[in-house]
């Protein structure tokens, strides 16, 4: 006999997504937000809390599987998971329903993540907390935050590729300008400048404010099903092609500098298996949802999913090519720099949207759509087709 691989080509679908608000600071708790939106997700797609069998979220999750499941009023539960790593897990934890679902242990899931960013605690400023090995070897030395950790890969990136913050300007620039379209966007209709980029204040050289994501409080969510089923839903499914998690060897967070090579990341790893699995590769992809915590994720994103080649993901920005009409317009919600931050899970809905034909900042015609979780921890991707 024959083995034969398995895999999760258009096995699944997204049939829901929802979102609640975003904002500085939202009174409701996270558990409630979390519930709204897995609600606004469900009633999208047309199926009932009870239907609900599979629930995936992540490590840094403050609700519960089980306070969810009871607040949503969800059936019998056969699958549930977390990803950890933060902004790292958001596509993970679609990939793991679809790979649930696949295999027979689940028929409809959920997938959410809420956060009080805005509002909450920053993690790094709990001095009770004993640091985890890796920042063991970083915070002591002045890597406080993860911004100063990411800065100091950029200053390399720019050291030995001549990128400039010309370039990290242009990725804040497309993204503040699909957010300014965007009545959703934390940052609607509040456009950027090149001065007001180039003077405001540092928040660790060479890295701006602009340069930042947004500290946000909101949730959102999505529903996942087998494909077969998908067709009986009420929207237009949005078929997961293709799915990956990427950990290279001798990773070290953020920084990653216990490797040869601190510039490739995670994204290398996970983007060779995304790509073993699917039908097209990055030159069919019509729009892509990639993290944005801080403008130089972008680049080194860009080349670690093949869209060019080493040491030219600053220069592919140039010439508005990440804006609608561009080789390849981005994060057209906004993504974390401009709509929210919410650990990258507004990426994956506003992917859903773009292959509905229901975005904001509609690419004309888009079939296929890339969506990829955090650069500089272990990570993970999606590739949407409809």
């Amino acid at each position: 006999m024959t083995a034969t691989t398995a895999t999760l080509k258009d096995t699944t679908a997204i049939v829901g997504i929802g979102q609640t608000p975003f904002a500085r600071q939202l009174p409701a708790s996270e558990k409630t937000l979390a519930c709204h939106a897995i609600l606004a997700a469900l009633d999208d797609a047309g199926l009932s809390p009870a239907q609900v069998d599979a629930l995936a979220s992540y490590t840094m999750e403050t609700t519960d599987e089980v306070e969810v499941a009871k607040a949503i009023g969800a059936g019998d539960v056969t699958f549930f998971s977390r990803v950890g790593y933060g902004g790292g897990g958001s596509c993970a934890t679609v990939a793991h329903l679809a790979a649930a679902i696949t295999t027979g242990q689940a028929t409809v899931g959920v997938a959410w993540r809420s956060r009080k960013r805005g509002s909450g605690p920053r993690p790094w400023r709990d001095t009770r907390a004993q640091l985890p090995t890796p920042g063991q070897w970083t915070r002591p030395y002045g890597l406080l935050r993860p911004v100063d950790e990411i800065a100091l890969l950029a200053r390399r990136y720019m050291h030995e590729y001549g990128a400039t913050r010309d370039h990290f300007f242009d990725i804040a620039l497309a993204c503040r300008n699909r957010a300014n379209q965007n009545p959703a966007a934390v940052m609607y209709e509040r456009p950027l400048t090149r001065e007001m980029y180039m003077t405001s204040r540092w928040i660790s050289e060479p890295l701006c404010l602009f340069d930042n994501c947004l500290e946000t409080d909101g949730a959102l969510a999505c529903v996942v099903v087998a494909a077969e089923r998908a067709r009986d839903c009420r929207t237009t499914p949005v078929y997961v092609h293709s799915a990956a998690q990427g950990l290279p060897a001798q990773h070290h967070g953020m920084v990653n500098y216990w490797t040869e090579d601190p510039l490739s990341g995670p994204s290398w790893t996970a983007a060779r298996q995304l790509w073993k699995s699917a039908d097209f590769g990055p030159e069919d992809v019509h729009v892509a949802q990639i993290y944005d915590a801080f403008t130089p994720l972008i680049p080194l994103s860009l080349e670690g999913y093949g869209f060019c080649g080493r040491g030219e993901g600053a220069a592919f920005s140039e010439g508005g090519a990440l804006e609608l009409g561009g080789r390849l317009p981005l994060n057209t919600g906004g993504g974390g720099l401009s709509e929210a931050y919410v650990h990258g899970f507004n990426l994956i809905n506003e992917g859903v949207r773009q292959l509905r034909g229901t975005s904001t900042a509609q690419v004309p015609g888009a079939t296929t759509c890339l969506v990829t979780a955090g650069e500089g921890v272990p990570t993970s991707a999606l590739l949407l087709r409809s």
